[in-house]
């Protein structure tokens, strides 16, 4: 059976305690709640976190838990919480509380790809703050599962980093939203990453041609033309007991990869070719794409949320 989940940040803009998210979720037939920051779930008051556990149990729903960049490099590390290391021992014991099996964690996002010393610098550093905390990690009985985060790297990026620093303790949060922020076709993504996977987030994506490259943009379930159904069956079919879990954000305004013009490769000078055209292959077939403006942001976000949870049951009924 698939437990299908949610994670919070889809409902980033509502305003609501973490109670009224679980509440939210049950009315949906949700059954894992996903929080992938802190700030969604509240904070890490250790009396705050029973009362959301005790909240969720009562409601049959299973918790998981995340955190932002633990690459002291990054652009979007946030040093003023102090270090990678103490970061990352702060949110074990919350992890054990909630009863989440890991802490998800991200590197960076995709302008770190052109920072100095590109993305392999910033997995480097990243691979150093993992080697200082993995005793730490395994004694509270947990893992870590770094996601594929906003562009920062391609699935065989983070293969690599999982492998050098020990699936023992690391393992992997696989998006399938974001490898088009990284040129890169989510099945590839997942053929790369699936012997890793802890959990997911799932959202579709669109993708078409423009003058300079390719232009990308993320869709509600069903909407996208990256073949999501058969990346939902391959992830069951490969990712057995894990969450199936949307993260559903829809952005008017398109991404543009401007592939044809010079600088760009500066980042991606270690992208295989044939990688590169799985993912040309689906911009060739694609159309564009614009979502419509609302004008209430908040009510379309929670009624994408809606349209994509009933989009995703209804197919797990003919899987």
């Amino acid at each position: 059976m698939v437990r299908l989940g949610l994670d919070m940040f889809s409902l980033r803009s509502q305003g609501w305690s973490p109670f009224e998210q679980l509440d939210f979720a049950a009315r949906w037939g949700v059954g894992v709640a996903h929080y992938s920051e802190v700030r969604l779930l509240g904070g890490l008051d250790p009396d705050h976190l029973r009362r959301v556990r005790a909240h969720a149990d009562r409601l049959g729903i299973e918790l998981e838990l995340g955190m932002l960049s633990i690459c002291p490099s990054s652009g979007i590390f946030d040093a003023s919480k102090g270090p990678a290391e103490a970061q990352i021992a702060a949110m074990l014991p919350a992890a054990t509380i909630l009863g989440s099996p890991f802490v998800r964690c991200v590197v960076g996002r995709l302008e770190d790809r052109v920072s100095p010393g590109g993305i392999e610098a910033r997995i480097a550093d990243t691979l150093r703050v993992l080697k200082a905390v993995r005793s730490k990690v395994m004694d509270a009985g947990l893992k870590l599962a770094i996601e594929n985060h906003a562009g920062d790297m391609q699935g065989r990026e983070l293969k690599a980093l999982v492998e050098d620093a020990g699936p023992d303790f690391v393992g992997v949060c696989i998006d399938a939203g974001n490898p088009v922020w990284a040129i890169e076709d989510p099945h590839v993504t997942l053929g790369h990453l699936a012997p890793y996977v802890l959990t997911s987030h799932v959202r579709d994506s669109r993708i078409w041609r423009v003058p300079n490259g390719t232009a990308v943009a993320w869709t509600r379930m069903g909407e996208g033309n990256v073949d999501i159904e058969r990346y939902i069956s391959t992830y069951i079919d490969r990712c057995p007991g894990r969450a199936l879990s949307l993260e559903i954000i829809v952005i008017p305004e398109a991404r543009i990869h401007a592939h044809r013009e010079p600088g760009f490769w500066d980042a991606y000078r270690n992208t295989p070719a044939w990688e590169f055209d799985r993912f040309e292959a689906l911009a060739d077939a694609g159309s564009p794409w614009k979502a419509t403006l609302a004008p209430d942001p908040v009510a379309r976000e929670r009624e994408d949320v809606e349209a994509s949870l009933g989009w995703t049951r209804a197919l797990l009924q003919t899987l």
